[in-house]
């Protein structure tokens, strides 16, 4: 396989790890990790994102992609329209449909289908709850200016009649007619779409939509699509429209998974849209006593939504909620801004990663108290509805293009997968080339041949996370250990020790990194050399580095591996490997790899996923032959290219241990 283009080779002897650390290196926090211990599976459904590129999406095999967003409340798949409500002068819009007379096949939401199919990935549908969707396929408006008088904004570039809906005295225009854009939307409609959906695509588990979001941000719908629900959602409308249409999602598809509430952020957690739209208004003690709250015994919203949701089941014996979701946007200044800002904003937003998850962290915020955001959904779910998993599927901590941003979503992705996120889609996903692509890329193709972090999370922590965080996994197919280390500081570089336990013998490690010195690659760095306490080494200021560790001591595989070239031509050759597996217990995954020795490059490969750092060849497994039993092989083969002379490597190994070579 060819390396990626992203993907670059150090080889500088002047950057060996046992060589002396550069001068301004500074002593950094010491980093402890023990496989053993927190051990939990990380849902690959946390390196999920809205909208993402199709290129984007393939080279990530991404794992579930969302459509989502304020447009999505109100979309009729049956004329592929949408309303933009507030976002855009509460016009509603028509989609892409390529055939309109064709409708409802190729609308927006089949093609955002088809392109999770060409890419393997689970699709995430939005179903409204509001009660309202688009009319027709037109251009008509929440507050024509003809009819409800002069506004203070207007679309005037493209349709002037279209207002904002906001009075030259600054009021909101009121008493509109929904009827101007929508139609009553309810169960019904939830069925017939389904019904579209199931038929098209099939149903959730035989590949169909796998998913399905309760609407969006409903507690904001009061602000966002005000010319068709202009007070608040409150306790009582929740349950009711969630108890329909969820209901109606699980009959038209018994496999789908739901997620719900789907609030914009943290106070979402205590507050419904009606008690958000009083309180907004009124301010003073309305805060400290919402009256939706009150009338409902005075339990936060959430807590009273899953109780909602669990009494559901008990009744009628059917889950209608799968997932417990909430969005979260940073509310500190600058930080989920497109700009990095300067250097106090950008080490705020390195920073501010730690309202998910500690406790001991005070939001810097008009919030101004801890948020604990994860742990938080955890344990609402624990004392309200246990089993129900959980999703944020909108986030966003700015700046994917550039470097701080992309440190940031790095150590956010971390901090999903050890704290247990079942589900995550990063909003306003980066571009191929953007610096937040690559914190996606050290996560799910580090090496540009698919290799990828752990998926069962071990403990790992730092000394001082805020300025070395640590995460770590262990890798199933070949039972690697990953570290993904992120330097936070702006400007030092930092060495630091990383003790490992349990180990039994010495290993090289694969360091892979991105930071500052090349933003348009992963470089593949020297290896660590690790001991059995583990290794030291100096990690540059603003950086990302992955060390893969290969398995070793107990359970190492025992294997005999064959070389052969089958046939040589010119300065080309074909050759083949066999693998046997001469142990007693069967290789649940594999990883092979050999050096050339004269400077021959694999140019296309077989039967694994081939790579080739420099003289360094490695080949994983493929998910049909990822097992070898014991007395049973695995024969691969490639392609390659030689100078003239083409001697055959001289030692192999598989996950990290040596072959018997024959």
């Amino acid at each position: 396989m060819t390396r990626k283009p992203w993907l670059a080779v150090v080889a500088a002897a002047a950057l060996l790890p046992w060589a002396a650390p550069p001068a301004q290196a500074a002593d950094g926090p010491a980093l402890t990790v023990d496989p053993s211990a927190s051990r939990h599976a990380i849902s690959p459904y946390v390196y999920g994102m809205n909208f993402a590129a199709e290129d984007l999406a393939e080279e990530l095999r991404l794992p579930v992609r969302r459509w989502g967003g304020n447009a999505t409340t109100r979309y009729n798949y049956l004329y592929d329209e949408t309303n933009r409500g507030s976002d855009w002068y509460f016009e509603n819009v028509p989609g892409p449909a390529p055939d309109p007379a064709k409708l409802p096949d190729g609308s927006e939401t089949d093609q955002f289908t088809d392109q999770d199919r060409r890419t393997g990935t689970g699709t995430l549908l939005t179903v409204p709850l509001i009660g309202w969707t688009p009319k027709g396929r037109d251009y008509t408006c929440g507050f024509g200016i003809a009819k409800y008088g002069p506004q203070q904004g207007a679309d005037t570039q493209w349709r002037p009649d279209c207002g904002n809906g906001v009075k030259p005295d600054g009021s909101n225009v009121t008493g509109n007619d929904p009827a101007d854009t929508s139609v009553p939307a309810g169960p019904k409609y939830i069925t017939d779409w389904l019904s579209h959906l199931t038929g098209k695509y099939g149903r959730a588990d035989g590949g169909g939509v796998r998913f399905y979001d309760l609407d969006n941000e409903p507690d904001l719908w009061h602000a966002t699509h005000r010319d068709v629900h202009p007070d608040g959602a409150g306790y009582d409308e929740m349950r009711r429209q969630t108890y329909a249409i969820a209901s109606a999602v699980k009959a038209a598809d018994p496999g789908a998974q739901t997620l719900g509430p789907v609030g914009w952020g943290f106070q979402s957690l205590s507050l419904s849209g009606l008690d958000k739209q009083t309180c907004d208004r009124e301010g003073g003690d309305c805060w400290s006593d919402p009256p939706d709250r009150a009338a409902h015994g005075g339990v936060p919203f959430a807590d009273w939504y899953l109780r909602q949701m669990k009494a559901y089941e008990q009744e009628h014996g059917t889950r209608i909620l799968d997932y417990f979701d909430e969005h979260i946007y940073p509310q500190q200044a600058g930080v989920s801004s497109g700009d990095p800002g300067d250097a106090a904003t950008q080490e705020l937003r390195l920073r501010s990663t730690r309202q998910l998850w500690d406790p001991s962290y005070t939001d810097e915020s008009w919030i101004g108290q801890p948020i604990n955001y994860i742990p938080r959904m955890r344990e609402l779910v624990n004392q309200n509805y246990p089993g129900t998993k959980l999703a944020i599927t909108e986030y966003n901590w700015g700046a994917l293009g550039h470097l701080n941003g992309a440190l940031a979503q790095a150590d956010v992705l971390g901090i999903f997968g050890r704290e247990g996120l079942d589900l995550a889609t990063l909003w306003a996903p980066p571009g191929t080339s953007d610096p937040g692509a690559y914190a996606f890329r050290m996560y799910r193709d580090y090496d540009g041949a698919g290799a990828s972090f752990g998926e069962t999370s071990v403990r790992a922590s730092s000394a001082d996370q805020g300025r070395l965080a640590v995460y770590a996994a262990e890798r199933s197919s070949d039972r690697a250990l990953t570290l993904m280390i992120v330097n936070k500081s702006l400007t030092d570089d930092l060495t630091s020790t990383v003790s490992i336990a349990g180990r039994s013998g010495p290993a090289a490690g694969h360091v892979y990194r991105y930071g500052g010195a090349d933003q348009a690659a992963i470089v593949r760095a020297p290896d660590v050399a690790v001991g059995a306490d583990g290794f030291t080494s100096t990690f540059p200021a603003s950086s990302i580095t992955l060390v893969e560790i290969p398995a070793g001591g107990p359970g190492t595989p025992a294997c005999e591996a064959g070389y052969a070239v089958q046939s040589q031509w010119g300065t080309g050759f074909t050759a083949q490997v066999t693998v046997a597996n001469t142990g007693t217990s069967p290789i649940e995954g594999w990883t092979l790899g050999f050096a050339f020795a004269a400077g021959q490059r694999v140019t296309q490969g077989w039967n694994a996923a081939w790579s080739q750092n420099g003289p360094d060849v490695t080949a994983r497994d493929l998910d049909w032959n990822r097992t070898i039993r014991p007395g049973g092989s695995v024969t691969i083969g490639f392609n390659g290219s030689s100078g003239g002379t083409n001697p055959p490597p001289s030692a192999f190994k598989v996950n990290g241990a040596a072959c018997t070579a024959r």
